[in-house]
């Protein structure tokens, strides 16, 4: 495999690029041992250049071409081959890729969930319109699902049982994140409610692009914070095929979102007009809550 550049060069520059972030995600990954870390850190340094390309103020074309030859880049290096030069661009992920192909390797993630992620973005090119759930659904697989099946592959799990609640997971935890977002969207011009859900309520996008709140707003709330808390609690047994360490990680991650839709649930028409999200000491109580719980050797039945 080519060694440019190094390759724990390159891990350390997913570390930084993880660091910097301030993520919510970032503290959790304390939790694993320190292979396991490193390979978060290049898994989450891939997801965080991936989102950069899709959402950069290039025009959509040219944020076409940049994800076409992110692919390109992803396809090559998981073959080995780097692109060659004297000095890694830090601008066009290259520092990334050794690390992330070597977690790839060692923990024999499918390579069609980093692809999925790319795809999910350029999806993201154009105003988004979600005629039905099912349309919607096959977005937050790509642009969450996918990401959350990497990670189990880098946690551990004990069968393929696991797959299904992960994939449930991503669509729940996307559909938070849509939720949170919704002020942001709509004044982007994008709109990722299912168009049918608004139809039920008696909404048009139009209503809400004019940040119209009222009783029929609030049903539109309480019917995607409901769907979101039905995927969660069907993603629950995921617990009982991951290893010790995942179902720590997983356990902290699962909790932030779950406060998180419960504070969505309890602002109501508040998300038009601003990002709700949870307080550092709220973040910081969830995870030493999951930093000192004692986890059995094996996972429940």
């Amino acid at each position: 495999m080519n060694a440019f550049p190094a390759l724990e060069a390159s891990y350390r520059y997913c570390r930084q690029v993880a660091r910097r972030s301030h993520s919510s995600f970032y503290p959790s990954f304390m939790l694993l041992s320190k292979p396991k870390r490193r390979a978060m850190h290049a898994l989450y340094a891939f997801m965080r250049h991936t989102d950069d390309l899709g959402d950069s103020p290039l025009e959509p074309a040219a944020r076409a071409a940049a994800l076409a030859r992110w692919r390109d880049s992803l396809t090559a290096a998981l073959r080995g081959r780097f692109s060659p030069g004297q000095e890694p661009n830090p601008n066009d992920g290259s520092q990334l890729l050794p690390a992330l192909a070597d977690t790839v390797a060692r923990y024999r993630i499918p390579p069609g969930h980093l692809e999925a992620v790319i795809e999910g973005q350029e999806m993201d090119l154009q105003p988004a319109r979600y005629d039905r759930f099912a349309d919607l659904a096959v977005y937050c697989e790509k642009v969450a699902s996918a990401v959350g099946l990497a990670c189990i592959y880098v946690w551990g799990f004990r069968d393929p049982a696991a797959l299904e609640p992960a994939r449930k997971c991503g669509i729940a935890f996307q559909l938070t994140n849509i939720l949170r977002d919704l002020k942001e969207d709509l004044a982007r011009g994008r709109l990722y409610l299912p168009l049918e859900d608004l139809r039920a309520c008696g909404l048009t996008a139009e209503d809400l692009f004019a940040l119209r709140s009222g009783s029929r707003f609030l049903r539109l709330l309480s019917l995607e914070v409901d769907r979101a808390e039905r995927l969660y609690q069907e993603a629950a047994e995921l617990t009982q095929w991951l290893e010790p360490e995942g179902r720590r990680i997983f356990g902290m991650m699962n909790d932030l979102y779950r406060r998180l839709l419960e504070k969505i649930r309890r602002s109501g028409d508040r998300i038009l007009h601003e990002r709700i999200s949870l307080g550092r000491w709220a973040k910081l109580r969830i995870g030493l809550a999951w930093f000192f719980l004692p986890l059995p050797r094996e996972a429940p039945q």
